[in-house]
């Protein structure tokens, strides 16, 4: 009897009973230690049927949920965790985070009674449950949104089409370099994790990785630059440049366009005049005539170098702490995917100044054409001044 639940210690008792006939009751009772009304109770249930199962009581039974001894606390519950009433001032919990054992205390306050483990449950019941925020609002919508996009993806197709390379730039969200956690999870023998820092404090020697990624639409094929001081335009365009020299020029050995598609901002935004600048003497240098189509403001997401390939260079690395440069190239460079990816990754130890500024004779100097929609957005820069 001690190895049974309470439904299967009454099936027993119950079955006893029957079995014992006349006075079986009696005995079973004091074999068991069970009263003589349970056993009663349980004879009665073997004869109608029961049967072991895994419910302690039956239907119906138990005590009753605190949200029905309760009138009004599920009003209550719920007026402090629906969007459209958080934050109301009446509420303690206006500026802290909706535990449950939060929104049982602020229940407590109001006169309720109930603990943690049943606000989870009521929560559940009510349709809720643990999320997190999911990125999705763009803020504003530029009116000219939608015609941009058409018109980026109509250059696209031109220039692919007449076997011109086009390419897809941005950098790379910015690294930490040591022995800090990265995100994710990898394989690893039980009890043996990688031991890293518990605090993300930036290594003073090692610093942030900065990677700037060039992807070739056509080839499906990678540049990454690692630098190490910052984020500029005269960065970006040496990225490209790199790329041009290292995969591009060999792909591409009649080209004498190059379509770069590019967010509308960071360190190759279509208000950066050094951009421009550098464009330019690339274009010089090359000898390729440069067009630059930007994405709408607050669309980044759609770039496709995102998506393409910085999207599998996180998933490659993801749970291996970056503890050098050499480790980044060589995570870098091993990403592939099934449709062929294939990215080449180079440490760029070039000291980039910030803050360089570009008068308006300078930029005045750049052979640049706007485009008759959207100039600001859609420019050539030509290899030499002809405009």
């Amino acid at each position: 009897m001690p190895h049974l639940n309470e439904v299967q210690r009454r099936v027993v008792a119950g079955a006893m009973a029957v079995g014992l006939g006349r006075g079986g009751k009696s005995a079973v009772a004091e074999a068991s230690g069970m009263s003589r009304n349970t056993v009663i109770k349980a004879e009665s249930e073997v004869k109608s049927g029961i049967s072991p199962s895994g419910r302690q009581r039956a239907v119906g039974g138990g005590d009753i949920k605190a949200e029905v001894k309760q009138p009004g606390l599920l009003e209550a519950l719920d007026e402090l965790v629906h969007p459209e009433t958080r934050g109301n001032p009446m509420s303690f919990l206006r500026w802290t985070s909706k535990s449950t054992a939060k929104l049982a205390e602020d229940l407590v306050r109001q006169g309720f009674k109930i603990t943690d483990d049943t606000v989870g449950r009521i929560l559940k019941g009510l349709g809720y449950s643990l999320q997190v925020p999911v990125k999705e609002k763009e803020g504003a919508s530029h009116p000219d949104r939608d015609a941009q996009f058409s018109y980026l993806n109509d250059r696209v197709g031109v220039f692919m089409s007449s076997g011109e390379p086009v390419i897809s730039v941005d950098t790379k969200k910015k690294e930490l370099v040591g022995e800090f956690s990265n995100g994710g999870k990898e394989y690893h023998l039980v009890g043996e994790p990688t031991r890293v820092k518990t605090h993300d404090f930036v290594d003073k020697e090692l610093g942030r990785a900065v990677p700037y990624g060039v992807y070739d639409l056509a080839n499906d094929e990678g540049w990454v630059s690692v630098g190490d001081t910052a984020d500029t335009a005269s960065f970006a365009v040496e990225a490209v440049r790199r790329w041009w020299h290292t995969m591009g020029s060999p792909r591409f050995p009649k080209a004498t366009k190059l379509l770069i598609t590019a967010d509308a901002g960071g360190s190759n935004g279509y208000r950066l005049r050094l951009w421009k600048v550098e464009l330019a003497k690339f274009a010089k240098e090359t000898g390729l005539e440069v067009t630059v189509c930007h994405y709408p403001p607050g669309t980044s997401k759609w770039n496709r170098i995102e998506h393409k390939m910085f999207s599998f260079i996180s998933m490659n690395w993801r749970g291996r702490p970056l503890v050098s440069y050499r480790t980044i190239i060589e995570l870098i460079s091993a990403t592939t995917t099934g449709s062929g990816l294939t990215i080449r990754a180079e440490e760029d130890r070039n000291f980039y100044k910030t803050g360089t500024k570009i008068s308006d004779a300078e930029l005045a100097a750049v052979p640049l054409t706007r485009h008759e929609f959207h100039g600001d957005w859609n420019y050539t820069i030509a290899q030499s001044d002809s405009r």
